[in-house]
C-alpha cells in the first residue's frame, strides 16, 4: 500500500512539473508574439535592409563604392534609430517572403507604394516621386503605346513596370519579356531583343542618354506617376518611427539636399 501511495505521489509531481514547464513555454511564446518589431531589431542591434542593384537608389559606383539615395538615407535613419545598417541584396520577386521570414527587416529600394503592397506590408509615407516610362532606341518610331502592339517589351518581374504593362490595353498586346532586374530589361533594348522597356523614371534618367552606357536609348513616354516608400513587416512599429525621422529630415533640409545630389524629386 505504501508503495502504491509513493508511486501515486511521484506521478503527481511529474505531471505538476510538466504542467509548470508547459506554462512557462507558453508565456515565453506569448512574449515573443507580443514583442514589437522595433524591439526585435533593437535586440539585434541592426536593421537588415533588403535591396537590389538599382541606380540611383542603391548601386555600386565606378570606384567600387556602394552608394545611392536610398543607401545614404537608410544609413542616416538607421543611425538615428541607434541601429547598424546591414544591406542584403535580394531577389525582388521574393522580397515579401524574405521580409516575413525575417531574413531582412525592410525593403528600402525605390519601392512603389500601392494599395496591394499596403495591404500586406507596413509602408512608410511617400518620400520620392517617380513614374513609369517607356524607353526605346533612338530612331524608333513611337507615337504612343499602340506603337508597341505585337512588339517585344521588357520589364522587371514583379515591378511597377510589369503592372503598368498589364494595365495598358495596348501593351497587353505586346510580347512581354520578364527580367530579374530593370537593368536587364534595359540591356534587352540595347541588344535589340526587345523593342522597348518600361522602367522607373529615376533609373532611366540616371542610366540612359549622353555620358552613359546606354547613350542611344531614350525616354519616349511617361505612363504612370507614383511615389516611393519603405516597406516593413505588416503591423511593424518601425514604420511610424521612420516617418518621424523623415519629417525631421525634410524640415531641416537634409532630404532635399540628398535628393538634389541624385537628381530626384521629393514627394509632396
Amino acid at each position: 500500500m505504501k508503495k502504491l501511495i509513493a508511486l501515486f505521489l511521484l506521478l503527481t509531481m511529474v505531471v505538476g512539473l510538466a504542467a509548470c514547464g508547459s506554462t512557462g513555454n507558453n508565456e515565453t511564446d506569448d512574449q515573443s508574439q507580443d514583442e514589437s518589431d522595433l524591439a526585435y531589431v533593437e535586440g539585434n542591434g541592426k536593421l537588415i535592409i533588403g535591396y537590389t542593384d538599382y541606380a540611383p537608389m542603391n548601386y555600386t559606383d565606378e570606384s567600387g563604392t556602394f552608394t545611392g539615395f536610398d543607401t545614404e538615407l537608410a544609413t542616416l535613419v538607421s543611425e538615428k534609430l541607434g541601429l547598424e545598417p546591414q544591406f542584403v541584396e535580394i531577389n525582388w520577386d521574393t522580397k515579401e517572403v524574405e521580409l516575413n521570414a525575417k531574413s531582412i527587416d525592410c525593403i528600402w529600394n525605390g519601392l512603389t507604394i500601392s494599395d496591394e503592397r499596403k495591404a500586406t506590408m507596413e509602408v512608410t509615407q511617400p518620400y520620392i516621386k517617380n513614374a513609369q516610362v517607356v524607353v526605346v532606341k533612338e530612331g524608333t518610331e513611337y507615337e504612343d503605346t499602340s506603337s508597341l502592339i505585337g512588339k517585344n517589351i521588357a520589364a522587371e518581374q514583379g515591378s511597377a513596370g510589369e503592372t503598368t504593362i498589364q494595365g495598358d490595353d495596348n501593351l497587353k498586346q505586346a510580347s512581354y519579356i520578364p527580367k530579374t532586374l530593370q537593368t536587364e530589361a534595359l540591356m534587352e533594348v540595347k541588344a535589340g531583343t526587345a523593342d522597348a522597356a518600361v522602367l522607373d523614371l529615376t533609373l532611366a534618367n540616371t542610366m540612359t542618354g549622353e555620358g552613359t552606357n546606354y547613350k542611344d536609348i531614350t525616354i519616349v513616354d511617361k505612363l504612370a506617376e507614383e511615389n516611393y516608400g519603405v516597406a516593413f513587416r505588416k503591423g511593424s512599429d518601425i514604420s511610424e518611427e521612420v516617418n518621424k525621422i523623415f519629417d525631421e529630415l525634410v524640415a531641416d533640409g537634409t532630404m532635399a539636399k540628398l535628393a538634389e545630389k541624385y537628381g530626384l524629386d521629393l514627394a509632396q
